[in-house]
């Protein structure tokens, strides 16, 4: 019998099952993964997130932000970023590819009911998140499901890397049909 990490089926079902188990356990280090974006002025941009949903069949990610928030604004411009997650137990590292959409308004309403009220007071600031203040608490956390957006990130393409004793590197790509690739690590 084989180890996880010596097969193509291995790795990809470990992937997810990281990925599923990031939403629903708040220590998982799948749970707050690295999200990287494009200012639109062209700098790359990268900041913690957390992961909220996970949907296999779809090979769709998410996490919840602000609607007036910076990431928003570098997605509207380039509606593509990166996901990055280390799983130190394992010794897994994760880089996703995605395609952004982004939802608000109705569409979203059954989600934020089941927000807790304390993790509402994220969305709804005044001013936007990333406005010049003048001191450091001049701002107003006034929850608000109007500015409260899912980004749904459509997965193109994973690169996972197993840092074992022999170290191992697999590309998944949805226009491979998640087929496995062996890549030099």
């Amino acid at each position: 019998m084989s180890n996880w990490f010596e097969t193509f089926d291995g790795i990809h079902t470990e992937i997810w099952d990281m990925l599923v188990q990031g939403v629903v356990d708040a220590g998982h280090p799948a749970r707050q993964p690295t999200f990287a974006t494009t200012s639109p002025d062209g700098w790359p941009e990268a900041r913690t997130v957390v992961l909220r949903g996970a949907d296999t069949d779809a090979a769709i990610v998410s996490i919840y932000t602000d609607l007036h928030s910076d990431k928003v604004k570098s997605l509207q411009a380039t509606p593509r970023a990166a996901l990055h997650i280390w799983h130190p137990e394992k010794a897994l590292q994760l880089r996703l590819q995605t395609e952004i959409e982004i939802a608000s308004g109705p569409a979203v309403r059954p989600l934020w009911e089941r927000v807790p009220n304390h993790s509402q007071q994220s969305y709804g600031v005044t001013p936007p998140p990333g406005a010049p203040i003048e001191n450091a608490l001049d701002y107003v956390k006034d929850p608000n499901p109007d500015t409260f957006a899912v980004v749904h990130c459509k997965i193109m393409h994973i690169d996972a890397v197993h840092l074992g004793d022999d170290h191992r590197r697999v590309s998944f790509s949805r226009v491979r049909n998640w087929a496995g690739q062996w890549l030099s690590p």
